[in-house]
């Protein structure tokens, strides 16, 4: 009896991906290039639309994507800009802790250290690094009325951000994603929390100006650039007496 005969496996079918995203990933891959640099206008959707030989409404569509994901932000009448860290309303992004009596504000900094060192295994891990890679770490107080909020430790790819010392960031008066994102080029565009509760240790609950063994919330960020590329991790301890953490969700 002859053996039976084996069906071969079924083609795989060809991803499908609408032309307006299609359209996007083109600009994004302009956005990657800093064709259009931070703060910049881009070009309007009827220029983009003889660019791309597409319709105007595709490139709409694309934009309002780009915009609902705050990589583009529109002005009534101006045009289309592409976001920059150092816009009030995109400066607290990132910042979910918020105020019990009101909007964030920007707090005073105390820079505790800024050194270049190897990276620990985890954080090369998270950074998509050898162990042997150099990486920067800042770590730094926040406060807010006089009060400690946040303990931040700051781990950065030293590669891309050559040049960053503690007197470059003291000087700086800003946020410090704009800084990153004016003098090294690197925008922060999404980031991946993990959040639990933990007990403050004698160090950083000197710090923080609270008693050991006091609750804090420990917030582990990593940020990304373009193409998902890890470029900053960023643990923070955060004091929840006079703040909450705040998130929405959709």
């Amino acid at each position: 009896m002859p053996p039976p005969v084996s069906t071969p496996p079924a083609a795989p079918e060809p991803a499908f991906s609408p032309l307006y995203q299609q359209i996007k990933a083109l600009m994004l891959s302009s956005l990657q290039r800093a064709e259009w640099g931070p703060g910049e206008a881009i070009p309007s959707e009827i220029e983009l639309a003889a660019r791309f030989k597409v319709s105007q409404g595709t490139v709409r569509k694309a934009i309002d994507e780009l915009a609902a994901e705050n990589l583009l932000v529109r002005r009534q009448g101006k045009g289309t800009f592409v976001a920059t860290h150092a816009e009030e309303r995109v400066q607290f992004r990132f910042l979910r802790l918020m105020p019990d009596d009101g909007e964030p504000t920007n707090m005073a900094r105390h820079l505790i250290d800024c050194k270049r060192q190897r990276a620990p295994v985890e954080i090369a891990r998270a950074l998509h690094l050898r162990a042997s890679d150099p990486v920067i770490r800042v770590r730094r107080v926040l406060s807010s009325k006089g009060t400690p909020i946040v303990l931040d430790d700051i781990w950065l790819p030293a590669q891309l951000f050559k040049g960053l010392t503690a007197q470059r960031l003291a000087a700086h008066r800003g946020p410090m994603y704009g800084l990153f994102e004016a003098e090294f080029g690197v925008r922060m565009i999404r980031a991946e929390e993990k959040i639990r509760a933990l007990s403050a240790d004698p160090a950083s609950a000197e710090l923080l100006a609270v008693a050991p063994g006091a609750p804090l919330l420990s917030v582990e960020r990593l940020s990304l650039t373009y193409g998902d590329k890890p470029v900053e991790l960023r643990r923070g301890l955060y004091t929840t007496g006079s703040h909450y953490y705040r998130n929405e969700l959709s």
